[in-house]
């Protein structure tokens, strides 16, 4: 975890020097290392880009804002981390401190974040391609009732433990479903 990144999830200066708040993240971090249990899974598929979806796995995701950020790919890895059932545990367990549950809740963004980015070097260097940034449903025009298909392609409740509840919030908390755009140039080389 990135401290600096923690400290911008919490809205504050990336150069504070307030050594009893870097304490507090260096304990909230120390206790999320100690016992959260990150779990991730990928699966790359074929994929038609139009201008307003994407297509693939039998389905159709619409969202012209993905559409632009996929632009030109024939793959597609799907994603789905989580740090664990034990990030939400911590949350509770902060719940009545106000300013330690801010800072667990930056802290535990900023873990889900260094999973899905180990996630994402891995499928690079796993596949030997280049991937583009993560688009999560749930931002801009990409509807977060669009976890459901991503679900029914990946048996994430079995390899991640990650459930969704009725209005298809992830359960545990700290959990990200994605789409990572495959390289062109990439995939031109790429013997498979």
């Amino acid at each position: 975890m990135d401290k600096k990144e923690i400290l911008r999830y919490m809205r504050t200066k990336s150069s504070v020097n307030d050594e009893r708040l870097l304490a507090m993240i260096d304990s909230a971090m120390a206790e999320i290392n100690s016992v959260c249990e990150p779990k991730s899974i990928y699966r790359i598929f074929d994929c038609e880009v139009t201008e307003t979806a994407l297509k693939t796995g039998g389905f159709e995701f619409k969202s012209s804002r993905l559409a632009k950020n996929l632009a030109g790919c024939r793959r597609v890895a799907l994603l789905a981390a989580t740090v664990g059932v034990k990030g939400d545990m911590l949350l509770r367990k902060y719940s009545g401190d106000g300013a330690m549950l801010l800072i667990m809740q930056a802290s535990l963004a900023s873990k889900i974040e260094e999973v899905c980015d180990s996630l994402q070097a891995e499928i690079e260097k796993k596949e030997g391609v280049k991937t583009r940034q993560r688009y999560s449903p749930g931002y801009f025009d990409l509807d977060i009732t669009e976890q459901k298909k991503i679900f029914k392609l990946m048996d994430i409740t079995k390899r991640c433990g990650i459930t969704l509840s009725d209005t298809c919030q992830m359960i545990p908390t700290k959990s990200v479903t994605a789409f990572a755009g495959i390289e062109p140039a990439a995939e031109e080389t790429d013997e498979h």
